[in-house]
């Protein structure tokens, strides 16, 4: 039984202000499973349909089309079995300013009809950095701190199923590296994770497998070992002052000051180095390296130009 399944789901949303009555299709025919004690990795670009399918599975809003199940359980039929199994890190900062730290997760675990459960609550407390803040007003604390307590509201009641939507948008490395210690030691227990990232890195050295969303459908779906060796060649990374040629800028990925382009053999980097020689642009760290996520992810995305999601009559 996998713990977590959707089969053909698909989404759609009435579009305002037109004619007739129209929808836009956020989600198309999804179907994968991720199978317990699984680490699975969800990527796509703004607006491809990771946050619609994480609202799916929790029971937020209802699918179009489709069935999502959380341990055998239907997230409609059977909400309040597949609720308990779920443990939801939402991407927006929500919480409730009238209770201090330790209360707001009380609250939590009574929703779940956890009680005495004070010791797990400690133990979520010093394992996120938050034993100093338990008697803090919520209000008070800061956007990383508030982030640390959503993850801390979602894993209260022990579920067997995490999400983690953007869990680490916008914080710093110091509580990046807090979560992500405490989250695999929570997967090595048996516990499966779905995330949901922007940072490629962190999906490339934590997850077993990653499924790729592009407007709405799944467009890759491998162990992340599998995608990595998909990537062909090597890649050449140097720091580059000035614009480069159109001709390199359309296929570069460029971070500040910092040149990477696709390199399939010699003859590649030999040609890169030429054209940067004749832009008169200064060349620095030159470093031939092996595709990582990123150039995956860039290369899934180019293969499947992007389509309209499209309007339903």
């Amino acid at each position: 039984m996998p713990a977590i399944s959707f089969e053909n789901i698909s989404k759609s949303y009435p579009l305002p202000g037109t004619a007739k009555a129209r929808s836009f299709l956020a989600l198309d025919a999804v179907s994968l499973d991720v199978a317990q004690g699984e680490f699975f990795g969800l990527l796509g670009p703004n607006g491809a349909g990771k946050t619609t399918l994480i609202t799916l599975l929790a029971g937020l809003a209802k699918a179009t089309s489709g069935r999502a199940r959380v341990m055998g359980h239907d997230v409609q039929t059977d909400f309040a079995a597949a609720r308990r199994a779920l443990g939801v890190v939402p991407q927006e900062l929500v919480f409730d300013p009238f209770f201090n730290v330790r209360e707001a997760l009380v609250f939590q675990s009574g929703y779940f009809g956890v009680r005495h459960n004070d010791a797990w609550i400690d133990e979520l407390l010093d394992s996120l950095g938050l034993a100093d803040k338990a008697k803090s007003n919520m209000r008070t604390l800061s956007g990383g701190m508030k982030r640390r307590l959503l993850v801390g509201l979602a894993l209260v009641h022990k579920p067997p199923v995490i999400v983690l939507d953007e869990p680490t948008a916008g914080v710093d490395v110091e509580l990046r590296q807090t979560l992500w210690h405490f989250i695999a030691k929570l997967n090595k227990q048996g516990h499966t994770v779905l995330l949901t990232t922007h940072y490629l890195e962190e999906a490339e050295a934590l997850c077993n497998r990653i499924a790729m969303l592009k407007s709405g459908q799944v467009v890759a779906l491998d162990s992340t070992s599998a995608l990595l060796s998909s990537a062909s060649g090597n890649v050449l990374r140097c720091t580059v002052d000035g614009d480069l040629p159109p001709e390199l800028a359309a296929i570069a990925r460029v971070t500040g000051r910092v040149v990477q382009l696709p390199a399939a053999d010699a003859r590649a980097v030999e040609f890169y180095l030429t054209q940067l020689r004749q832009a008169a642009l200064t060349v620095s760290d030159i470093e031939i390296r092996r595709p990582d996520l990123e150039d995956v992810f860039l290369q899934v995305m180019h293969q499947h130009p992007d389509r309209l999601q499209r309007s339903l009559p």
